[in-house]
């Protein structure tokens, strides 16, 4: 499992016309699912992502994690995640990146309703786009920080 985060002001997700899911603050994530991953990584995802210590304290410093925040501002902070297959491209090769690594639309829909029903577990709001739509995606980075996790160089 593959999971850009970024530290964002604010978040949201367009299908259609339609705004989905949107956040004031926190993170906004997008997933890719490998064809090998199983809900044990989905569930490291999860915790990381909502551990990570990428917010400033009162110091300035990157000390605190989206749960810390949300526990001082509540509703209005989460994370909203977008499903992205293409975070498993493969563009090593050639100009047309290969996607042979990513999860096939069942597994894929499975561990990333999983990912966020486990977010959703440690008390945090967790909006979401539309899987397999196309998406406009809109948010301010803050910082700008960008953190990239892959859950097959996590350490056992």
């Amino acid at each position: 499992m593959r999971a850009v985060i970024q530290r964002v002001r604010n978040a949201s997700v367009e299908t259609g016309g339609q705004i989905g899911g949107s956040i004031e603050r926190g993170l906004l994530v997008y997933l890719g699912v490998a064809a090998e991953d199983s809900e044990k990584e989905a569930l490291w995802m999860a915790e990381k992502t909502a551990s990570l210590r990428i917010f400033d304290d009162p110091q300035g410093k990157m000390n605190l994690s989206l749960i810390d925040i949300y526990q001082e501002e509540g509703a209005k902070t989460g994370v909203l995640a977008v499903s992205q297959f293409t975070l498993l491209g493969d563009a090593t090769k050639g100009r047309r990146p290969y996607y042979g690594a990513a999860a096939g639309p069942d597994l894929a829909r499975a561990l990333y309703e999983y990912y966020i029903a486990r977010i959703r577990a440690l008390g945090l709001i967790c909006e979401t786009g539309v899987f397999q739509a196309q998406m406009k995606v809109s948010y301010t980075n803050e910082g700008p920080v960008t953190i990239i996790l892959d859950s097959a160089l996590r350490e056992s």
